[in-house]
């Protein structure tokens, strides 16, 4: 199934925007309860006004709570990104650790965060396990379990840890194009003859492929 849906999805990548570990940190920081397209944004007149940890850890809060408003959630945002920068600032002299280990200490930063960072910022392999992940991996049979920590060491264990980025980035973009929550698109699904849970969506090919995205929605 994992080769099948890396033909399917050969670009597949982070789809958060970001040109180094410190804007790929913040922007996935953001990304909770809000989608990607909504984070790319506002992350440019952030970056513009806070380029590094000790921009951001002096920033005005209101200016900071006005720029990344439309995330949602950006009181609550915006004291997770002062508290992270202050953090990087006072513990890794302003820069983004490349240690799982080290990552998870920061405000704000469990292991989905930090694995997104380590694999898409420093090519050290990560599994990432977000909602979408989750779910397929579920849906797929590859394991039974809830909890993300579990269900990334027993995905893991099924895969070359060389795979875990990909992985991850393949699985998230058929989560958001084709195996929805809802209303999967399972009569135009790759690996619908392997899928244990077929039929849980739409069958009929053409109605499928009328739920197909090509990109994930603002």
């Amino acid at each position: 199934m994992g080769r099948i849906l890396e033909q399917r999805y050969p670009d597949a990548h982070c789809e958060l925007d970001f040109q180094n570990p410190f804007q790929l940190l913040v922007a996935t920081v953001m990304s909770a309860q809000t989608t990607d397209v909504r984070v790319n944004g506002v992350t440019p007149i952030l970056f513009a006004r806070y380029p590094d940890a000790r921009a951001l850890a002096g920033a005005d809060r209101t200016e900071v709570e006005t720029i990344i408003q439309p995330t949602g959630f950006f009181r609550a945002k915006t004291d997770s990104l002062l508290k992270l920068a202050a953090a990087l600032v006072e513990n890794f002299d302003g820069q983004v650790p490349g240690r799982l280990k080290d990552l998870v200490t920061l405000p704000g930063v469990g292991r989905k965060t930090a694995n997104v960072v380590l694999g898409n910022a420093f090519g050290v392999p990560g599994i990432t396990v977000d909602t979408h992940f989750g779910r397929l991996v579920r849906r797929f049979g590859w394991t039974d379990e809830e909890d993300p920590v579990k269900v990334e060491h027993a995905v893991g264990a099924l895969f070359p840890r060389k795979d875990w980025t990909q992985l991850s980035h393949v699985l998230i973009f058929h989560g958001r194009r084709t195996c929805h929550a809802r209303r999967p698109a399972c009569g135009a699904c790759p690996v619908a003859r392997l899928c244990p849970s077929y039929g849980v969506g739409e069958t009929d090919p053409d109605k499928a492929q009328a739920l197909l995205r090509t990109a994930p929605r603002g």
